[in-house]
C-alpha cells in the first residue's frame, strides 16, 4: 500500500471500525480501572521503524484501536479526578466526531462560513451561559493558557498604547516593564502567557494575606497607588486548582477602575461557578472584567482541545491579531469575523462544533444540574473526609476541588508529607481511581478534582476505600 489514493474505497469502513469499538470502549469507563499498569508497555507496540510500504488503512486503524483501547488512560471516566479534565458528554463527542468528519478550515469565513457561524454562536450561547455582556468579542483557543495568551495579548497592546507605543508593529523595546499583579491563587498557565507574549513569567507580581494565597487587598492598592496612574494589569483567579478558593473580583474590579488597570480573570473551570445559584456570588465581578479565559476540556466536558477567551472591546483583539497584509487572505465582509484576526491561531480545526453540540443537547438547566451535581459529591467527599478518623480536610470544599491528606492515627507531623507522597504514587500505580498530590500551604496533600459528567457520589467514595486499602500496603 502506496499513495492513499489507491485505498480510498477504505474511508467508511475504517470510521465504521472505529464506531464498532467506541461501544464496548464506553460501556466499559464505569467499571475498567483509569489506567492500566501495563500502559506503558502495551503503548510501545506503536513503535518500531517507519514502514516503507504502508499497511493500509484498515491495518492501521485497526492496530491504533487494539493499543489504543487498552492503554489509554481513561480520562474520560468517572474516577478520573487528577488535574482538572471532565469527560466528553455524548453530545459533544459526536460533535468531534463531525469535526473531523468536515475538516473545516475555521480561521477565514470565507474558507467556511459553517465554521465561522457556528463559532460566533457558540461565543454567544457561553457568554450567555456566564452572564458575560454580550458586547464582549471572544474567541475559541486550544487550551486556557492559549485564552491566557489572547487576553494578556489584549492588555499588552491597551497598556503600550498608554506608552504611545504600537507593539503589535514595534515590539516591547524600549518600554518599561508591563506590571501584573496577582494574589497567591494564580495558575502556572499565566506565567506561562507571560512568558510567550515576552513579558516575562517572573515579573509578576503577588500579593497574598496568608499561606492560602488568598489576596491581600490593601498591599495589591499600595502597589497600584506607587503607579501613579501609569497602566497595570491585574489577573483575579477564579477557582483556585488545589482548594477551590476564588479572588473577590469586584474588589478588584473596583481597584482596576480607581487606578487605570486592566482585569484579566482566570476562570479555567471556576468561571462555571456562574452557572449555579449556589455558587455565582463566587464569580460576582467577573462581568466587570477587561479579558476572561476558560477551558472547554474542563467543566464543559467536551474533548480536548478546547478554551475560550473573551475581551471586553474587541478592536483591541485585532489590533493584537490582526493586520495580516497577505493578498491571499481576504477580509471578511457583511459583519462577518474571521477567526485568526482575533486570536493567536491561524490554522485552527472547527473547534465549535462539539461546544454547540452540547450546549444544544443539553442547554442551560443541563449544565446547571451537572454543575450542582458535582458540587454535592464534592461536600458528599469534604464530610467523609472531615467525619473520617485517617484523613484530614485540609481547606472549605468551595467548588470541586477536595484537598486533603491522609493522617492516620499515631504518625508524626513531620512524617505525613512523605507518607502522603508515597500514597498518591502508589495510587496512581493502583490504577482504579487517579487523584493526584500537590504542596497547599506547604503539605503535601491530595488534591481530587470533580468535573467529569459521569462522575457521581459511589465515586468518590471508592476513592477513600482504595486509598484506605493501597495505604494498608505501604512499608510504616
Amino acid at each position: 500500500m502506496a499513495d492513499p489514493i489507491k485505498d480510498r474505497e477504505a474511508a467508511a469502513d475504517a470510521l465504521e471500525r472505529v464506531f464498532r469499538a467506541a461501544g464496548p470502549y464506553l460501556d466499559g469507563l464505569p467499571e475498567l480501572p483509569v489506567h492500566d499498569r501495563a500502559a506503558d508497555a502495551l503503548a510501545d507496540d506503536l513503535g518500531g521503524p517507519l514502514p516503507e510500504k504502508g499497511d493500509g488503512t484498515l491495518a492501521a486503524v485497526e492496530h491504533l484501536l487494539r493499543v489504543g483501547t487498552k492503554a489509554s488512560t481513561r480520562t474520560s471516566g468517572p474516577r478520573f479526578f487528577h488535574l482538572v479534565v471532565g469527560g466528553a458528554t455524548p453530545a459533544a463527542m459526536a460533535g468531534d466526531w463531525i469535526t473531523s468528519l468536515l475538516d473545516q478550515a475555521s480561521g477565514l469565513h470565507i474558507a467556511s462560513p459553517l465554521a465561522s457561524r457556528a463559532e460566533s454562536v457558540v461565543l454567544d450561547w457561553l457568554k450567555d451561559l456566564f452572564g458575560i455582556p454580550a458586547s464582549y468579542g471572544g474567541v475559541l483557543t486550544p487550551s486556557a493558557t492559549l485564552a491566557h495568551v489572547t487576553g494578556l495579548a489584549c492588555a499588552r497592546t491597551w497598556w503600550a498604547e498608554g506608552h504611545g507605543v504600537d507593539v503589535a508593529s514595534q515590539g516591547l523595546a524600549g518600554l518599561p516593564v508591563m506590571p501584573v499583579f496577582t494574589s497567591g491563587l494564580v495558575h502556572p498557565s499565566t506565567r506561562k502567557a507571560l512568558q510567550i507574549l515576552g513579558c516575562g513569567r517572573d515579573t509578576l507580581r503577588t500579593f497574598a494575606r496568608d499561606d492560602t494565597g488568598r489576596i491581600d487587598l490593601p498591599a495589591l492598592e499600595a502597589a497600584l497607588v506607587e503607579l501613579e496612574g501609569a497602566p497595570a494589569v491585574l489577573v483575579g483567579n477564579l477557582g483556585d486548582v488545589h482548594s477551590g478558593d476564588s479572588d473577590p473580583l469586584d474588589a478588584m474590579a473596583d481597584l482596576a477602575e480607581r487606578h487605570n488597570a486592566w482585569l484579566h480573570v482566570d476562570g479555567a473551570f471556576g468561571l462555571f461557578a456562574a452557572v449555579s445559584p449556589r455558587t455565582v456570588g463566587l464569580a460576582s465581578g467577573v462581568e466587570r472584567a477587561d479579558s476572561i479565559t476558560s477551558d472547554g476540556h474542563k467543566w464543559l466536558n467536551v474533548p480536548y482541545e478546547s478554551g475560550f477567551s473573551f475581551v471586553r472591546d474587541p478592536a483591541l483583539q485585532v489590533r493584537a491579531f490582526g493586520a495580516w497584509g497577505a493578498s491571499y487572505l481576504p477580509e471578511a465582509e457583511g459583519g462577518h469575523v474571521d477567526f485568526n484576526t482575533v486570536g493567536p491561531e491561524s490554522s485552527r480545526r472547527a473547534r465549535a462544533f462539539p461546544i454547540w453540540a452540547t450546549l444544544r443537547a443539553y442547554g442551560r438547566d443541563g449544565y446547571r444540574e451537572m454543575v450542582e451535581r458535582h458540587l454535592d459529591v464534592a461536600e458528599h467527599l469534604g464530610r467523609l473526609v472531615d467525619e473520617s478518623p485517617d484523613f484530614e480536610l485540609l481547606a472549605p470544599v468551595r467548588m470541586s476541588i477536595v484537598c486533603f491528606r491522609h493522617r492516620p492515627p499515631g504518625v508524626p507531623d513531620d512524617r505525613l508529607d512523605e507518607l502522603n507522597g508515597r500514597l498518591g504514587e502508589a495510587l496512581l500505580r493502583d490504577g482504579r481511581v487517579y487523584a493526584g498530590t500537590a504542596t497547599y500551604r506547604g503539605m503535601k496533600v491530595l488534591r481530587c478534582a470533580l468535573v467529569n459528567w459521569r462522575t457521581t457520589a459511589p465515586d468518590v467514595e471508592l476513592l477513600l476505600t482504595v486509598l484506605r486499602e493501597v495505604a494498608a500496603d505501604l512499608e510504616p
